[in-house]
């Protein structure tokens, strides 16, 4: 190899790498130089002088990186070929570099600082300490030479710390060697930490004063942070005694670098990473020195000083620091201050628990909320929440909160301190109103805590605030609303000082209740509270809305003084009627539409919790109701309907039989009349009558003023409604003696569990043909012919409203419309909104037909036959979006509440073609989904976010949860867990994938469970599905099924004669689940548990398994014999469950999917060494250190 090959083959990668680097080059150009230069590093065998020539001083930046690079690639990926003598050239001239081969420590880059240090840890990394035991040693050496050399040692420490603790990016027992070699040597290690930290500060501080001296100054600085930075990757996870050691000293370092403003960050994130340590409670016991008087004080001066700067980035990031030492400085007092431990309670807690508030009262939003969680922590301790000193501060945070609860400081206004720190923290004002919504949440759980310990202070802080609320001027703020003028809006002064002191009245007078003894109750002055709320007028919607939920709040003291409940009824009923201008043709507003809701549930809510209270006052509420469902215009069909749901819940509690059924019956009779009538039945049960009665047909002018058949749909809406409330609140007494006094008692069945009927049933299953009706009607709307009848107006009447499509691709609503615009702006949502709640509600009336009615309702004749004529007609071209709802709020409640009496007759025979149904729809619409991604690569789709595809890809993942969660649901029993904990809200994509792994050993099939097995084609579709689904691409679905589904369902058939096919294919199926969502580790570890179970299981009876895992791709023969010889011979299987386990996990790697960023990696092969720890026979030794040049070497590097 000539000096001039050398320069040649430089002169060419200096022009390669200046071409890739030149924004002006062609692409074309780019990708032949940068192949090239890959190409060079893969196979040329002179890299290692080319760099080091491409890595001298005298080069530009950018060629002395890549001259780096190419000699890290040579460590990572040659260093196991080369020969010793060029391991030890690379590694002298390496170090020669560190030592003088850079620029000073002001003027280097620091990606060339870099990547110098990436290649001395991936020498470290192969070499360290069997072959290079004075490794530390020349780290110290070089050291000394200077700033420059000290701060890369510093990059060289942490670097390797990250690498072998952090990202354990190497292999086992070389991470063990490098970690205990580590460890042993951590003292020498903090002490050179410590001593280049203290020098360096020592001297820039002598030297920053003097303006000569700047440049050296600024040396020593950048070693400081460069010594914190490293600290901070080491405090994490040595012994706590190096942390503790010397007094604490490194911790009063750390302190007193608090008020230095150039290393103040690096020291605070030290101490936040110290005092965050978890470990025996004896160790932690040193840390509490952060109370003494010395370091209480520079935390709190440092904070004052960078509080006092005013808002710059830097300190306010500072500021965050200081607050989350404050925090985990709490969360360990909290830890090691218990009834049997010596530690005893700070002498500064009153101190500490000063400047903890100041960081509650700051104008930061994101401060106010950091300190929540520490201060319920605090009145949540045993010792500490019976502290006098933190019983004074309640008071304190009370008051505090009742400034953060007010909803200020979006970053887009300026009328609050806080938006200005809000744009340093919130991208967004949908950002910052999702944010304040959990702090504010947050914030009401510790005001109940703080409550718990002081009852009476929170209720009196609440009255005030009331009183003063009830009498202030109201300041609408510069916007006005569109609802009206001089009304708020929801930015308005007056409302968010309203809507924080309801807020806070509400958690306050709530956790009284709790608190306190009945004789304790201060109820004269609840009621005085309470006369004040019923006398304010307001035809403001937003404070009236407020104005109702402190009646709700305060309504308990009604239960000492019954005589008050006529005021709070009239003053609700007055609200259900509230309009802000009387007969107005205008829509209303959301806001109106909020205030009317929110007073028919307040009624609801104390009709269902007092109901007892309310029974005598029965008569005045109905005649009130009856009078206003009188006008058939005056309320919307869901008004009437909740306040119907009211009465029907009052007369639960006659508790006579005869009585209620006879009130339902008359409650129900105009109801009875309209859906009984010819006409009704006509259009309820044509598709064509039905889409003309509601008007769908039309072609309408003025979408917006004009809607005539609006009548026809409410008269149908009002219908279904009214069945749903009295299906859903008509019940039996919960008591057994009441209910058979009552006469609702009608027998018990065989395993003695009592069987009740309701008082709805009859009048409700006389309504139930035309209900069928209805839904077979609805479902064939959506026939190609019927949907071609739709008037021009209405082609998308049967579309998803767009609030349904914004929450089911997450995005946020905007703010402002949330309140302010008409309910539906034209008459094609009103259509899709009627569409769609009709749908939903009919659904519900099923769902709530079986535990209303029970018996009466599973024996009503062919009700199998009905439903599937009905429910489950025309399921084809249902989309996507009205089947998930079917599936959840009527075929799940309607099989969970079932008896297993009914099981034969009627639910296997609706699941068993309901469920082959599915399996065929569901992978048909993956096949798309599939095929449409393997297009996708050659031809960028559009990435518009609203897109169609999306929409649907979306929409298909969520109904495949929906049905893994029923089929779940139906077939396995979990112990002990809650089955209609429904599937959680759209969009929880981001569910953290749990990593525990296996199954609950409880999960048994359910009798139905059984019962649907038992039938050849339901079992097969259950299996088919449950194993095809592990390989579609939803993570949360293939994760849920794998751990509760797969193997309960496969266990039912073992015993039978299964074909070797099937279990193949079974077996199969894990495995492409396997390829698919292997990169995601909770999903990972299941299905290869699941594929573990099935090859233990199934191996000694089927060869056939066998032969698919020798097609994994790279299997090692010869340890798959291994693994069978031991699994077929019992006699041999001693190994514990986790060997055999790890075992079969290495045997499938082959077919584990990567992530995309990890597919196309090249591997890094690093070798293990002799080992550190356990003697070797002496005959191995020296065949172990023969290396390929035949020479014995014990050390490769010596100094």
């Amino acid at each position: 190899m000539s000096a001039e090959q050398v320069s040649g083959l430089c002169e060419q990668l200096v022009k390669a790498v200046t071409v890739i680097m030149d924004p002006a080059s062609t692409q074309r150009y780019r990708l032949e130089a940068l192949k090239f230069c890959e190409e060079f590093k893969e196979k040329c065998p002179i890299c290692v002088p080319c760099g080091l020539k491409l890595a001298e001083k005298t080069q530009t930046a950018i060629v002395r990186h890549f001259g780096l690079q190419i000699l890290e690639h040579v460590v990572k990926f040659r260093w196991n070929n080369m020969p010793r003598l060029e391991k030890v050239y690379l590694k002298n001239n390496v170090m020669g570099l560190i030592s003088n081969g850079t620029q000073s420590i002001l003027e280097e880059e620091s990606h060339i600082k870099d990547v110098l240090s990436r290649i001395v840890v991936e020498m470290i990394k192969r070499e360290w300490p069997q072959h290079w035991p004075d490794m530390l040693k020349e780290l110290d050496t070089l050291s000394k030479q200077g700033e420059t050399q000290t701060e890369l040692v510093m990059f060289i420490l942490l670097r390797l710390a990250e690498d072998v603790v952090t990202f354990q990016t190497l292999p086992t027992q070389r991470r063990r060697d490098i970690q205990q070699t580590l460890t042993q040597n951590m003292e020498k290690i903090f002490s050179f930490l410590l001593t280049a930290l203290q020098q360096n500060v020592n001297k820039y501080r002598r030297m920053k004063t003097d303006l000569a001296q700047e440049p050296k100054a600024q040396a020593n600085c950048r070693v400081g942070i460069a010594a914190l930075n490293t600290l901070a990757g080491y405090i994490d996870w040595v012994a706590l005694s190096h942390i503790t050691a010397d007094n604490c000293k490194l911790l009063e370092m750390l302190c007193l670098l608090l008020n230095e403003p150039e290393l103040q960050i690096g020291a605070a994130e030290c101490l936040l990473i110290a005092v965050s340590r978890k470990g025996k409670l004896e160790d932690r016991k040193p840390l509490m020195v952060l109370f003494g008087d010395v370091a209480m004080h520079y935390i709190l001066s440092a904070a004052q000083t960078a509080d006092g700067e005013g808002l710059v980035e830097k300190h306010y990031v500072f500021l965050k620091r200081l607050c989350q030492v404050l925090c985990a400085l709490g969360s360990q007092l909290c830890a090691l201050l218990g009834s049997d431990s010596d530690v005893e309670t700070p002498a500064n807690f009153g101190k500490y628990l000063d400047s903890f508030l100041a960081f509650t009262t700051h104008p930061s939003q994101f401060l106010r909320s950091s300190t929540q969680i520490t201060w319920g922590a605090l009145f949540r301790h045993e010792v500490l929440s019976r502290d006098p000193l933190l019983l004074a501060m309640i008071p304190k945070y009370l008051r505090a909160s009742m400034t953060n609860l007010v909803k200020v400081g979006f970053p887009s206004k300026a009328d609050s301190p806080s938006c200005e720190y809000s744009r340093f923290d919130f991208d967004s004002d949908e950002d910052f109103n999702a944010f304040f919504n959990s702090f504010r949440a947050q914030q009401g759980e510790v005001m109940r805590m703080a409550c718990r310990l002081d009852p009476r202070t929170g209720f009196q802080m609440a009255g005030e605030w009331l009183k003063y609320q009830l009498t202030a001027p109201v300041d609408t703020g510069p916007m006005n609303s569109k609802t009206g003028e001089g009304l708020c809006s929801i930015f308005s002064p007056s409302f968010v000082q309203w809507d924080a002191m309801t807020f806070f009245s509400e958690s306050v007078i709530s956790q009284m209740f709790r608190t306190l003894d009945k004789d304790e109750i201060p109820v004269n002055d609840g009621i005085d509270l309470l006369q004040l709320v019923l006398n304010f007028e307001t035809k403001d919607p937003l404070i009236l809305s407020c104005v109702l939920t402190n009646v709700s709040a305060l309504f308990p003291f009604v239960t000492y003084r019954p005589e008050y409940l006529p005021q709070v009824l009239s003053k609700l009923f007055a609200s259900v009627t509230f309009e802000v201008v009387e007969e107005s043709k205008a829509p209303r507003t959301r806001a109106v539409k909020n205030v009317r809701r929110h007073a028919c549930s307040s009624i609801i809510k104390m009709c269902r919790d007092y109901s007892q209270l309310v029974l005598p006052n029965f008569e005045m509420l109905y005649n009130h109701v009856k009078q206003l469902l009188s006008n058939e215009l005056l309320l919307t069909q869901m008004e009437k309907c909740a306040l119907m749901e009211a009465l029907v819940l009052i007369s639960n509690q006659f508790k006579d039989y005869e009585r209620q059924k006879a009130f339902l019956e008359e409650l129900m009779a105009p109801v009875a009349g309209l859906w009984l009538s010819a006409e009704m039945q006509r259009v309820l049960s044509d598709p064509e009558a039905f889409i003309s009665y509601v008007g769908a047909d039309n072609k309408i002018a003025d979408p917006v003023l004009e809607d005539p058949s609006g009548l026809n749909r409410s008269r149908i809406s009002f219908c279904v409604y009214t069945i749903l409330g009295v299906v859903k609140r008509a019940r039996w007494p919960a008591a057994m003696e009441e209910a058979k006094a009552g006469g609702f008692l009608v027998g018990f069945m065989p395993s003695g569990t009592p069987i009740y009927r309701n008082p709805c049933t009859e009048q409700v299953l006389k309504l139930f043909d035309n209900l069928l009706a209805l839904i077979r009607t609805h479902n064939n709307l959506y026939m190609p012919e019927m949907v071609a009848k739709l008037g021009e107006t209405f082609a998308k009447a049967l579309d998803m409203l767009e609030v349904e499509k914004n929450a089911i691709l997450g995005l946020p609503q905007p703010l402002l419309e949330l309140y302010d615009s008409p309910v539906y702006k034209t008459v094609l949502e009103r259509m899709q909104g009627f569409f769609c709640t009709l749908y939903d509600n009919c659904f519900h009336i099923l769902g709530n037909a079986g535990p209303s009615m029970q018996q009466d309702f599973y024996t009503v004749e062919g009700l199998a036959t009905q439903l599937l004529s009905s429910a489950f007609t025309n399921l084809n071209n249902i989309p996507d979006y009205r089947l998930r709802p079917m599936l959840r709020v009527f075929v799940k409640p309607l099989v969970l509440s079932c008896p297993p009496e009914y099981y034969e007759t009627l639910v296997c025979p609706m699941l068993g073609p309901l469920f082959t149904y599915l399996h065929v729809r569901l992978s048909q619409k993956w096949q798309v989904i599939n095929q449409r991604s393997m297009l996708c690569e050659d031809d960028a789709a559009d990435d518009n976010p609203e897109s169609q595809e999306m929409l649907e890809e979306q929409l298909v993942r969520l109904l495949t949860r929906e049905v893994m969660d029923l089929i779940t649901v139906c077939c396995v029993s979990k112990k002990g867990a809650e089955h209609n904990s429904a599937v959680a809200a759209d969009g929880d994509d981001d569910e953290a994938m749990a990593t525990e792994v296996a199954p609950p050993a409880s999960a048994e099939l359910t009798e139905l469970g059984k019962c649907l097995t038992k039938q050849e084609d339901v079992c097969t579709a259950l299996l088919v599905t449950a194993y095809t689904s592990l390989s579609w691409k939803d993570t949360l679905s293939c994760q849920r099924t794998t751990t509760q589904l797969c193997w309960p369902l496969l266990k039912q058939v073992l015993s039978g004669n299964l074909l070797p096919d099937a279990v193949s294919w079974f077996f199969t199926s894990v495995l492409k689940g396997l390829q698919t969502h292997g990169q995601h580790d909770g999903c990972m570890a299941a299905l290869v548990h699941l594929a573990f179970q099935i090859y233990e299981a199934l191996r000694p009876r089927y060869a056939e398994l066998k032969a698919v895992m020798e097609q994994i791709p790279d299997i090692q023969k010869d340890s798959l014999e291994q693994f069978d010889s031991k699994l077929l011979n019992p006699a041999l299987q001693k190994v514990a469950d986790k060997r055999r386990k790890d075992h079969f996990k290495r045997l499938i790697t082959g077919c584990i999917g990567k992530p995309l960023g990890e597919q196309f990696r090249k591997d890094v092969h690093i070798r293990n060494l002799p080992s550190l720890f356990k003697k070797v026979k002496p005959s191995l030794e020296t065949d172990v250190l023969e290396n390929e040049d035949g020479e014995s070497l014990n050390t490769l590097f010596e100094p």
